[in-house]
């Protein structure tokens, strides 16, 4: 089958490794079953593994990609949930992987995923949009309503709106009662924000009008002194990720003066996926695709989330 692994590591020229053609078909072990991928997103996740993050060499090569939608061997629709792992919520699980760390990936014409990893898709929404909620926004969404503390009516400030969780925390903040503000560089991605739904727009590091309930953070060392200037005492910061380095000041006087808490979050259950998906179907709120390739293209969808061009996700299509 076609299929796109990741052949090789290198930290500084990451594309270097990428490969693209015939790999072995999945084999499904008791308990596990294979879908044939009708659509796979692109994170950044699949970035870091071509970067040698989290990924052990004995692994490689190993096809890459985390997310997908597509058929289940009865034919029918499903979306795949990428954590393996066990118990109530398979993200606490010490033994936990993704799909592509120590198992093939999504990149792929099949994939092979343990059965209870599957959730049904919704009709209303496409297998494209259906493969952009694993994980960003499924990460997005447990944010939001699991790890904020908010209630409708609160504001809430995006840091860096343009990449997937990004965009997906405006449009379900937005859905979900929430007063939500952004920040860009871009001023194309700020208005697109807006579009999504953001009430208001800013340049990064920009005076607020008034303090915000909470962040979401997914940019790390460039926005981390704005996030903490933004909050009100009390207020929480929620991180999903460091795009921009992970090693901030950490302001320590600052976050024990303003009382504010500071959580981290990534991922999700897959109870919580399926209820994404009802969501979704529900509000009508669906995925900013920035573009969508054939699986055969996809160096090109790997270059732009290299070079940081785009605005939501990239999808392939098997």
């Amino acid at each position: 089958m076609f299929a796109v692994t990741a052949a090789q590591t290198d930290p500084d020229h990451p594309l270097a490794g990428l490969r693209l053609g015939e790999h072995p078909e999945p084999k499904a072990p008791d308990g596990w079953t294979t879908v044939t991928v009708k659509a796979a997103a692109l994170n950044h996740h699949d970035l870091w593994t071509l970067k040698g993050v989290g990924i052990r060499q004995e692994r490689l090569p190993i096809v890459l990609g985390c997310d997908a939608a597509g058929l289940d061997e009865d034919g029918n629709e499903v979306i795949v949930h990428s954590v393996i792992g066990s118990g109530a919520d398979e993200t606490l699980d010490p033994k936990r992987s993704l799909l592509s760390e120590h198992y093939d990936g999504t990149f792929a014409e099949r994939v092979a995923v343990p059965r209870r990893n599957l959730v049904p898709k919704p009709a209303a929404i496409s297998f494209e949009e259906a493969a952009c909620l694993p994980t960003a926004w499924l990460t997005a969404y447990r944010m939001l309503f699991d790890k904020a503390g908010l209630q409708p009516g609160a504001t809430v400030l995006v840091q860096g709106a343009g990449g997937g969780v990004a965009t997906a925390l405006v449009a379900l903040g937005r859905a979900g009662g929430y007063r939500v503000w952004a920040t860009s560089r871009s001023e194309e991605k700020r208005a697109r924000a807006r579009e999504l739904g953001a009430d208001r727009v800013f340049e990064p590091g920009a005076r607020l009008p008034e303090r915000v309930d909470a962040v979401m953070e997914t940019v790390g060392q460039a926005t981390w002194a704005h996030s903490l200037k933004s909050l009100k005492p009390g207020g929480r910061i929620v991180v999903s990720g460091a795009t921009s380095g992970a090693v901030p000041p950490a302001d320590l006087q600052r976050v024990f003066f303003l009382q504010l808490s500071v959580i981290g979050s990534t991922m999700g259950t897959r109870d919580q996926l399926q209820r994404l998906a009802v969501f979704l179907e529900q509000t009508g709120v669906r995925p900013a695709i920035d573009r969508t390739l054939p699986l055969t293209e996809a160096t090109a969808g790997f270059a732009a989330m290299h070079e940081g061009d785009l605005f939501g996700k990239i999808v392939f299509t098997a």
